[in-house]
């Protein structure tokens, strides 16, 4: 990250995660949608320690939906 020089690497899903632990970076999935049958999808963000993209993508979206709960 720091040789090329980038502020993040973003990907779809978690399959940035690995990539990204490999070098020691923190990665998160954040909620980024939601499929026509309501299935959400994520994207994961990379980046330095520290790094506050992932809240700033989640606050600026809106995407999160509490999760319903069943009654036991």
């Amino acid at each position: 990250m720091r040789e090329h020089r980038l502020d993040a690497i973003v990907a779809p899903n978690s399959d940035a995660s690995s990539v990204v632990a490999v070098g020691g970076y923190p990665g998160i999935a954040v909620p980024a949608g939601y499929h026509r049958e309501g299935v959400p999808f994520a994207v994961c963000f990379g980046g330095l320690r520290g790094y506050e993209m992932p809240y700033v993508f989640e606050q600026a979206t809106g995407v999160r939906r509490p999760q319903l709960t069943t009654p036991n």
